[in-house]
């Protein structure tokens, strides 16, 4: 951390002066927070309020992984991704990931490697995405939510990638994940 992280914090830090919630939703909530900037000039922040999500590059094989199809209502679209979800109330991420590559993929895993965590949206959203690598699949019995509606697909990696790239993958958990197993070569833990 460069030594005058400190000072540069002060230089940019905005001071809360009012909350309020717009809306409180079972997955997110929504607020408006008036703030003092650093100038002393008043500004208004509105963000999304997420408890954060987990994302897993699930290997079934050295080189094929596990990929969720299903359709996103926010963009109309029938999307490729992989096994995520959201954090439960006082769940860890590694107990979020576990329980929902269970849910979505019905299968359990015997390695689980973190690869990072990053914020998609912090300009106007909270949300903390944990990304892990996941080896050692056994096959089960999937338990998507009631309003899921999930095909599982086990897509060579190679492939994965190239839809990265062609734009055909566009949900960002899916291409950082995918790209920073591709740096980090956690599949050769397989």
């Amino acid at each position: 951390m460069p030594k005058n992280f400190a000072s540069q914090k002060k230089k940019f830090f905005e001071k809360l002066v009012q909350s309020k919630t717009i809306y409180r939703g079972s997955a997110v909530g929504f607020l408006v927070d008036n703030v003092r900037l650093p100038s002393g000039r008043a500004a208004v922040r509105e963000y999304l309020d997420h408890p954060g999500a987990v994302g897993v590059v699930a290997f079934v094989e050295e080189n094929r992984v596990l990929m969720v199809r299903q359709y996103r209502y926010a963009v109309r679209r029938v999307t490729l991704e992989l096994p995520a979800g959201k954090l439960d109330s006082g769940e860890s991420p590694i107990q979020c990931v576990k329980r929902e590559l269970k849910e979505e993929t019905g299968y359990t895993a015997r390695r689980f490697v973190p690869l990072l965590r990053y914020w998609p949206t912090p300009a106007f959203a909270n949300e903390e995405l944990h990304l892990f690598a996941a080896a050692g699949l056994t096959p089960g019995r999937s338990k998507p939510d009631e309003d899921e509606c999930i095909e599982v697909e086990k897509i060579p990696f190679k492939k994965a990638l190239q839809m990265v790239r062609s734009g055909r993958i566009k949900d960002s958990k899916t291409v950082v994940g995918l790209l920073a197993a591709a740096v980090w070569k956690p599949h050769s833990l397989y």
